[in-house]
């Protein structure tokens, strides 16, 4: 037996773990679409016709403001219109008999034009009068009262489509390259932990952000019970390939000038095998190096153990494969 090895050396096979497999992320969810409806233009609401919490589709009217100089414009152009075309009649008769230039049928022409365009104008001034909902979704707390003077900057309500609900998370840049459009994943939300949600990757952010080394991510999962609101906090999960390594102990694991080793016993022989650590856990270490599953490695008497000495192992333990996810 070699020089200053002990009588008792106790090793233990190498095991496998894998890293980068899981990725799991704290998210803030947001609706599908959300919109804030203001008015065309200024004036007093008359009437609100939704209540907070009710359900509109798109096209439907939820507020109306006072109308009566909008409908005035209408029923002049009305009239303006019926002149127009009287008159173009009259001198398309004339045309008949030559009576009249064919300046003045073009201009009786371009008359009837311009008042039909000036009414569709006023009934659009009209029309916008009454505020519809841009979207299918569900009305908010609404912020004003009929009798409130309201301008184009106005919120006059907060709609919310909740059909499926968006969640931004961030994500180490390590991941970058795994994660891809379309990619499954799961959501938990922070306050209802027994409910899981399923989803895909929806959007990718085209950069890292410098400071956090960090990747925008955004997701989208199902809402079909309403459950789910804008602004909750998500924890979201997602499975990867990930990359493996041999799993030593961490008593296995020693130090010199040139970095970190391990003494591997082959065919009863020490070799030292130089290794790069790539993770550290409670109860093993993750590492790169010249290393196979069912290597044997010293964990115990490391100290005494010298390059190409015979070993007489006394015990071994295995360590099993691991799976350790970041």
């Amino acid at each position: 037996m070699g020089m200053g090895v002990p009588a008792v050396i106790i090793t233990e096979d190498v095991g496998t773990a894998t890293i980068n497999d899981r990725l799991s992320a704290i998210g803030t969810g947001s609706a599908l679409h959300s919109v804030a409806v203001r008015p065309y233009s200024s004036g007093r609401l008359t009437e609100i016709l939704v209540e907070p919490g009710s359900e509109v589709r798109a096209g439907d009217v939820i507020a109306r403001m006072d109308s009566e100089a909008e409908r005035i414009a209408v029923d002049r152009a009305e009239l303006t219109l019926e002149d127009a075309h009287a008159k173009l009649e009259r001198a398309q008769a004339l045309a008949k008999s030559n009576n009249i230039t064919p300046v003045q049928l073009r201009d009786a022409e371009l008359a009837v034009r311009t008042a039909e365009l000036q009414l569709r104008e006023n009934q659009l001034a009209l029309d916008r009068r009454e505020i519809r909902a841009p979207i299918n979704g569900i009305i908010g707390i609404l912020p004003v009262s009929p009798g409130d003077y309201v301008t184009s900057s106005t919120d006059i309500a907060t709609i919310d489509d909740r059909s499926e609900i968006l969640v931004d998370f961030w994500v180490p840049e390590r991941y970058a390259r795994q994660i891809q459009i379309g990619a499954p994943l799961s959501a938990q939300s922070v306050g209802r932990p027994d409910e899981t949600y399923e989803g895909t990757v929806r959007a990718i952010d085209n950069q890292v952000d410098n400071a956090s080394r960090t990747l925008r991510v955004q997701a989208r999962i199902s809402n079909p019970t309403d459950t789910l609101r804008s602004g909750m906090a998500f924890r979201v999960e997602m499975q990867f390939p990930g990359d493996q390594y041999p799993a030593v102990n961490p008593l296995a694991v020693q130090w010199s000038n040139d970095g970190a080793y391990v003494w591997a016993v082959r065919n009863e022989v020490a070799v030292k095998v130089p290794v790069k650590i790539m993770q550290r856990n409670s109860d093993h270490v993750l590492v790169s190096g010249d290393l196979r599953p069912g290597d044997k490695v010293v964990v115990e008497g490391v100290h005494a153990v010298r390059e190409g000495q015979n070993v007489p192992v006394a015990a071994n333990s295995t360590m099993q494969g691991r799976r350790q996810g970041s």
